[in-house]
């Protein structure tokens, strides 16, 4: 007797297992119970479990009997002819799905070839295992499992035309690229994504060697003249959003240009963008601490009932400005209503944005790196044919990542071009190697993808030849524009006197234990009497009791609280964090004495 279990309640029990498990995947298949049914007999607990519930990971299956596939051509000429669809082979129970219990009790092969009688399912296609972006990824199989997943990952960070509509969307921080292409080497996700539509890179030439060390760990090496002329060029596009609130009391928020008896009025010269209804004209060219909408707003307190007056004198300046390290061009002004009916004002900021040290670029197979140097055109290395590459990648990245896919593509992609035609890349279904090596031969060149190359500076030729080609390379959205941050004084916060944290607001570094000992490492450990200092401060502490005392600076006398004024008192340099920790304790009841010492 078996325990059976439907979606993991306790039903009852059946005397023959494997027969009442075979009796139901027979009636799925005749359509008599539901499809979304699976079952699965485990023979070392002796249970049966029937599922139907949701949220189940299904995968299609061809089913198999007798060592052959229920499929037949019949069927598909059907489906090419449109006479038969999808639906109809699962009704016919020609294809079913099974969940991840029941792939327990199935043996799959991927190759109709290598089917036997033990066999109870054929995989639809040897690809279906990749979900819409990892099927991106041409010659999957050549790489290693991490990569191909890397690879998937950085795909979905790439720039592109993300929607045709962009120009009236008024969407959060979103990059676009100016001269999307079609990769060379494509796969059949391309097709069925119609990746045409929405193309997110480009196809560059690309040489693997070192340049003067500016490509090591991980960079790469571009061409000033590729960039002049528009590789990886996008367009930063960004709303500031600014709304009317309405507040108790009938007060409301007003865009407006500020009066200049408002409370935190800037200057004139923060206000020059803005027109007469308070918001910004498009076209106007902005950059840090420029008020984009202006804005006053009633007081944040009312003590009394004279301050429900609108008078202009008791608002208070809330405009929207420009954040630090921001600038760009307003491209469009929005002026609408939200659900509230309240005035909404949107200005969306666009910033041209060109290829710098720093950004960052990655092939298809997880080969990710930002650019270490750009090199003047006349620089770069060049072929005898006058090919000059984009890009220089660097050969270390290939050893440790094993993705043979990055090399091959290179290959693929040097032969498409010449001979003018897209390349079949599918994972398992790919035009083999060998076959693109006696094609490129053809063509004039070396088979295994190498050329002579020459040294832009000296004009020397390399002693080595140099594997070159093209390829379909992507820019992240991972920009320096947008991560860069340093200071060395600013605004601190009001409770602890430590900088601000955050690059939006203009905050400090904070420097943890492991800097500071590379540091030390360094031979530089002085530094760090800098850098934890941040938010020193000197206090009086009454000798007698340990106490903070107080130091009146006007009559410049100094007096302890508990001690009176007949005691001595030191002043001393401590983290202003550290009083803040002595004011908590006091609040406990804790006595947290210091005992000073001379230093001397």
């Amino acid at each position: 007797m078996a325990d059976v279990f439907l979606s993991g309640k306790f039903v009852g029990d059946v005397e023959n297992p494997r027969e009442f498990v075979n009796q139901i995947i027979d009636s799925r298949r005749k359509g008599k119970v539901d499809g979304n049914v699976n079952v699965h007999y485990d023979e070392y607990t002796n249970e049966v479990f029937v599922e139907s519930s949701s949220g189940r990971l299904r995968r299609p299956l061809i089913v198999v009997r007798d060592g052959k596939p229920l499929l037949t051509e019949a069927h598909v000429t059907a489906l090419k002819r449109n006479e038969k669809h999808w639906e109809d082979l699962v009704q016919e129970g020609i294809i079913e799905y099974l969940d991840t219990a029941e792939e327990e009790n199935a043996l799959v092969t991927f190759e109709e070839s290598e089917l036997t009688p033990k066999h109870t399912h054929l995989s639809v296609a040897a690809m279906d295992m990749f979900g819409i972006v990892t099927s991106l990824v041409p010659y999957a199989n050549f790489n290693s499992a991490q990569k191909v997943n890397t690879g998937s990952k950085n795909q979905k960070q790439g720039l592109g035309f993300y929607a045709s509509n962009y120009h009236i969307r008024m969407d959060m921080d979103v990059n676009l690229l100016h001269s999307p292409q079609k990769p060379v080497v494509r796969t059949i996700g391309h097709d069925i994504s119609e990746y045409d539509k929405h193309p997110s890179g480009q196809n560059v030439i690309v040489a693997v060697m070192s340049y003067k060390g500016y490509n090591m760990e991980d960079a790469i090496v571009i061409n000033q003249g590729s960039v002049d002329m528009g590789l990886g060029r996008g367009t930063y596009y960004r709303p500031v959003v600014a709304e009317e609130l309405r507040y108790s009391g009938g007060l409301v928020d007003t865009i407006s240009i500020p009066e200049k008896e408002v409370k935190g009025y800037r200057s004139e010269k923060d206000y020059a963008h803005l027109e007469d209804d308070g918001i910004i004209y498009p076209e106007a060219k902005v950059a840090e601490g420029d008020v984009v909408i202006g804005k006053t707003s009633p007081p944040r307190f009312l003590s009394t009932m004279d301050q429900y007056t609108l008078a202009p004198d008791l608002r208070r300046e809330s405009s929207i400005a420009m954040k630090h390290g921001e600038e760009g061009v307003v491209d469009m002004v929005l002026i609408t209503e939200n659900m509230e009916g309240n005035k909404l004002v949107q200005v969306k900021i666009r910033d041209q944005r060109k290829p710098e040290i720093g950004d960052k670029f990655t092939s298809r197979h997880g080969q990710k790196g930002v650019i270490g140097l750009l090199v003047p055109h006349a620089d770069m290395p060049f072929a005898a044919s006058g090919i000059v590459p984009d890009i220089i990648f660097s050969p270390m990245g290939i050893p440790s990542r094993m993705t043979m896919a990055h090399l091959i593509e290179l290959v693929a992609a040097k032969t498409g071009s010449l001979s003018g035609r897209y390349i079949n890349g599918t994972v398992y279904d790919a035009e083999p190697e060998e076959d693109l090596r006696k094609e490129l031969l053809k063509l004039g060149f070396q088979d295994n993808g190498t050329e002579t190359l020459y040294d832009g500076i000296t004009g020397k030729r390399f002693q080595v030849r140099i594997y070159i080609g093209s390829m379909y390379y992507l820019r992240l959205k991972h920009m320096v524009a947008n991560k860069i941050h340093a200071r060395a004084r600013g605004p601190i916060q009001l409770l602890t006197r430590q900088p601000t944290e955050g690059r939006a607001k203009e905050g400090g570094l904070r420097l943890g234990e492991m800097e500071k000992d590379t540091f030390i490492a360094h031979g530089a450990s002085l530094l760090l009497k800098e850098r934890f200092d941040s938010d020193r401060t000197v206090v009086p502490i009454c000798e007698k009791c340990g106490l903070v005392a107080i130091h009146d600076a006007f009559k410049n006398r100094s007096y302890c609280p508990v001690c009176g004024d007949n005691v001595e008192v030191s002043f001393i340099e401590i983290a202003y964090a550290f009083k803040l920790i002595l004011d908590e304790f006091k609040s406990l009841g804790v006595y947290p004495k210091l005992e000073l010492k001379s230093k001397y």
